[in-house]
């Protein structure tokens, strides 16, 4: 098997075309017109710094590196800059899920419950009182389904997209995968720490820890060397800081002297742009990387299909606002699959991303995209706060539209 390098693959004039034999390319120009962007947008204060990665099915085609790891210090970005990726640990529990649902342990409409029994029997709200964060349950109307847990249709919720989990968490002193459904599995879409509940189901099923099974079954077959939970020693000077967007301008947090590492199905992943473009390049061959398969085609196909039915991914409210703006975009269009949001319709814009691309992101702003119709699968990493602010975005949208345009 082929380990990737970190290196930046330029292609020169006479790239194959979209559609023809070849797998597709970012012309020369394409490479330039983007790196001058992103160094513009460190220079304006943008952003602090970034690492952003193109990838085709068999190699990366673009992998560079802008602006500060650690802007006090000095420290630049590099290519191999390590990030707190957060929810784009989710796409790789829903994975292990997938595997253990080849493998016969599981089956996606199995009550979550059976395996981990504190979702078992799981009441919904019937009322509620906002000023005391005092409410009234019911039974749910069926129970929570493994599918509801990858689709996010469970009726659990973050505080930062919900002000009812705000509340209970508060004045009940509950965490946020202990408390009542906000709905009833299956009738509606939020974004949630469901994931969390999946990754106990693989601990629990394995019987290894998430940390143990990802490192066999996804991180070592991909050649992934750098992702895990934990942060070894000689590793911790390639660890990239936290900037939070204020209104005087990005303000950073330093590093802990020690990182404590966060080991959750949901969350708490380290990895680089590199090791994750292998990620999405095992997406792109439909569950195999050079030869080594992780998965059936026909179980990619079906985590990146519609999972949710008639329902559409809903808009999370800023209920946290120094946490997390309004997001996802596509929000009452787009659908969800098992593990992935899903864009049902082309860009609005020329040069976007295509109908049925399927996308996440982490919470400090890192973000990929898988687009199977064009072929390439696209990594944009940085470390800022706000979730899905503004600034941060836009960047991101320059980023992909350049991509687009320069595809050949």
């Amino acid at each position: 098997m082929r380990r990737i390098g970190a290196v930046i693959t330029i292609v020169l004039a006479f790239a194959c075309t979209v559609g023809s034999a070849g797998p597709p390319e970012l012309a020369a120009n394409g490479a330039a017109a983007i790196g001058r962007m992103f160094q513009a947008a460190v220079d304006k204060g943008e952003i602090p710094g970034v690492v952003a990665a193109v990838t085709n099915r068999d190699r990366i085609l673009y992998l560079e590196a802008f602006g500060k790891q650690d802007a006090a210090r000095g420290v630049p970005m590099a290519r191999n800059t390590i990030f707190r990726i957060a929810s784009m640990t989710k796409p790789v529990t829903s994975v292990d899920v997938m595997m253990l649902i080849e493998e016969g342990k599981l089956r996606l409409d199995d009550p979550a419950g059976n395996v981990v029994p504190s979702v078992k029997g799981r009441e919904v709200i019937a009322s509620f009182n906002q000023s005391d964060g005092t409410f009234t349950t019911r039974p749910a109307k069926a129970p929570i389904t493994v599918r509801q847990l990858l689709a996010h249709t469970s009726g659990l919720a973050y505080p930062f997209t919900s002000s009812t989990v705000v509340a209970i968490q508060e004045k009940a002193k509950l965490a946020p995968r202990d408390q009542p459904l906000l709905f009833d599995p299956g009738t509606k879409w939020h974004y949630s720490p469901a994931t969390g509940v999946l990754g106990d189901i693989v601990e629990t099923l394995s019987g290894e820890s998430i940390e143990a099974f990802d490192q066999k079954r996804v991180f070592r077959p991909l050649g992934m060397a750098d992702t895990s939970y934990h942060l070894p020693a000689d590793k911790a000077g390639r660890l990239v800081t936290i900037h939070n967007r204020e209104a005087s301008g990005l303000v950073e947090t330093p590093n802990p002297a020690a990182y404590v590492p966060s080991v959750r199905g949901d969350g708490g992943l380290l990895s680089t742009a590199s090791d994750y473009a292998m990620f999405l390049q095992m997406l792109l061959n439909e569950g195999s990387f050079h030869g080594t398969r992780l998965l059936k085609p026909e179980t990619v196909r079906l985590m990146a299909s519609n999972q949710i039915g008639a329902i559409n991914v809903e808009e999370m409210p800023a209920v946290l606002p120094r946490m997390s703006a309004a997001f996802p975009a596509g929000a009452g269009i787009d659908k969800f699959g098992l593990g992935f949001q899903i864009a049902t319709r082309d860009g609005a814009a020329a040069h976007e991303r295509s109908a049925g691309s399927y996308t996440w992101a982490g919470l400090n702003n890192t973000h990929f995209w898988v687009d199977p119709k064009r072929g390439i699968g696209v990594l944009y990493m940085t470390q800022v706060l706000p979730f899905y602010n503004a600034t941060s975005m836009d960047v991101m949208k320059r980023f992909e539209k350049l991509i687009y345009e320069h595809l050949r």
